[in-house]
């Protein structure tokens, strides 16, 4: 198997593909075809599938006459990978700004649920000691 090419090396379409296989965990041609923005054919998906197979960003598995494709990196790596990419983009690198960005975004949305866990999160980081 050649060597893993970066996510951030890959095409607008082969991104939108790996995305839809994070997003699903796994999927198939059709699954992928079915997510797609203006899908292209199911002859041209299998083939993007094929190849990001062999840039070693997808394995597959059988079931029963169909190909079932899944992602080689470790899903967690890989959000907090493009979560960093992110926050340094569009955020000047500061987690404060980037946290203070999601919480608007979701305003009245967030559960109990979800700012327990923010909050437990923050203490926790001061227990491990924040930067002056």
């Amino acid at each position: 198997m050649p060597a893993k090419t970066s996510l951030q090396s890959l095409g607008p379409r082969e991104r939108q593909i790996m995305d839809i296989i994070y997003r699903r965990g796994r999927a198939t041609a059709a699954d992928v075809l079915a997510d797609l923005p203006d899908a292209p054919t199911n002859s041209a998906v299998r083939g993007m599938l094929r190849l990001l197979e062999e840039k070693g960003h997808l394995r597959h598995e059988f079931d029963g006459p169909r190909y079932v494709y899944l992602p080689t990196a470790d899903t967690d790596r890989v959000s907090r990978g493009a979560l960093k990419h992110l926050v340094q983009t569009f955020f000047g690198n500061s987690a404060g700004t980037a946290v203070s960005a999601m919480v608007g975004l979701y305003e009245g949305r967030l559960t109990d649920e979800d700012l327990d866990r923010m909050e437990a999160a923050i203490e926790q980081a001061r227990k491990r000691g924040a930067r002056k």
